[in-house]
């Protein structure tokens, strides 16, 4: 009599996770509302709501991976702190997945007299961004999920124009020179 083998029970399989530059679609779409989800402004108390601040009116929604990042500190959004174009944009918000302190840190190294109207925006737990679906596992960089670069152009609450980075972290389509310009032609 031959002893039958056991074979190795199979290990379930881990999810699939997105790499740093794999990107599923971004779902926020034109004519999407603006997600009302509390973000911090400063500190940790100072609670604002982007979908009340931009219920009516037009608007400028920018998300970047990561406040102090090389490309955001340098480029991305000095871009629009600079543009002169800027001022047909609306309120502008700069929203990051950092802590409250680290965003008012950053604009006061950008934007030091805050003339340019732009408020920096932490969503430490994602709420926002997840709610728009423009998260990514950012772990391999940045230590965890964040944000896909992007900038939003609203209008009354809603996206009227969405200008998200396919690979989550180039610096194309929501560039100051890029949205601004497609402002101007609105």
């Amino acid at each position: 009599m031959i002893a039958a083998r056991r074979l190795p029970r199979a290990l379930p399989l881990a999810a699939p996770r997105r790499l740093f530059h794999a990107s599923s679609p971004a779902f926020v779409q034109v004519g999407d509302k603006i997600p009302d989800v509390e973000l911090h402004e400063g500190s940790p108390g100072n609670k604002v709501k982007i979908a009340d601040e931009l219920k009516s009116g037009k608007g400028l929604i920018i998300g970047v991976p990561a406040a102090f990042s090389p490309a955001c500190s340098e480029s991305h959004i000095p871009g629009y702190i600079n543009a002169k174009e800027l001022k047909d944009a609306g309120r502008v918000f700069v929203v990051s997945v950092n802590d409250a302190f680290v965003m008012k840190a950053w604009a006061k190294s950008l934007d030091p007299s805050g003339l340019s109207g732009i408020r920096f925006l932490a969503d430490p737990d994602l709420r926002f961004t997840k709610a728009l679906d423009l998260s990514f596992d950012g772990a391999a960089i940045f230590g965890g999920d964040r944000s896909k670069r992007y900038a939003l152009v609203t209008e009354n609450g809603a996206v009227k124009d969405a200008h998200v980075e396919s690979d989550n972290t180039g610096l194309n389509v929501s560039k100051a020179d890029s949205v601004l310009k497609s402002l101007a032609k609105q």
